[in-house]
């Protein structure tokens, strides 16, 4: 079973992203759009219960079809602190992925990548520490910055961090909706990872997977003990 150490205070999880950082692989394309298997992850909450739960679904990349799901449930073994939240929630991810018995193929999160402000959100995590290749698609834009995209679907513009490096795209899925924000997280390019999301959202904003694995992992919360 993977695993992630659980840091003991903010400073000690501060040190470990410093130390995956440099474990992220940004040089492959990654699995082609529309083909072999993917996996959206997602989590929720009870925090009057101090519950965490997670969802892993993997799909058919060509039919979108659900091949496989798992989830986990845990208790928050660490502390709310922006820009560390892989922390809170990666144990228990990893847990769900762990259950499943088909191989994940690209993991698709609900969240942040490279468009992090330590340039090490949950995607990149999760893919350092699995090997799996790993894309973050996010619903707001965090931090950064960017110019509002054409109004039609696959129209995308730069996420520009402080300094002006591209971090992302904020990607335009269906017509004269609201963009998401797509980030590598490992082993996978920027234009894939678009182009993997474009295939994902045949009919809404939010990748078939996230909204899958979103709707899983509030059930499993709602049915934990």
């Amino acid at each position: 079973m993977t695993s992630v150490k659980t840091p003991a205070d903010e400073a000690e999880a501060r040190a470990i992203q410093d130390e995956l950082r440099h474990h992220v692989v940004l040089d492959e394309f990654g699995p082609p759009p529309g083909r072999g298997l993917v996996t959206g992850v997602d989590v929720a909450y009870d925090d009057t219960r101090d519950l965490v739960a997670a969802a892993a679904v993997v799909l058919d990349a060509a039919t979108l079809e659900v091949v496989e799901e798992a989830t986990a449930v845990g208790h928050v073994s660490f502390p709310y602190v922006p820009g560390l939240l892989a922390f809170r929630e990666l144990p228990t991810v990893l847990a769900a992925l762990d259950a499943l018995t088909a191989g994940p193929g690209l993991v698709v999160c609900d969240g942040y990548g490279l468009a992090h402000p330590r340039g090490f959100g949950l995607a990149c995590h999760l893919g350092v520490v699995t090997g799996l290749p790993s894309i973050g698609v996010a619903k707001n834009p965090f931090t950064f910055t960017h110019e509002e995209p054409g109004s039609r679907r696959g129209d995308a513009s730069a996420l520009l961090a402080a300094d002006g490096t591209e971090v992302g795209r904020a990607l335009r899925t269906q017509d004269a909706t609201k963009p998401v924000f797509v980030s590598v997280g490992h082993k996978v390019s920027l234009d894939n990872a678009c182009a993997h999301v474009l295939a994902l959202s045949p009919r809404f904003r939010i990748p078939e997977t996230t909204r899958r694995a979103d709707s899983l992992c509030r059930r499993a919360l709602r049915e934990a003990s």
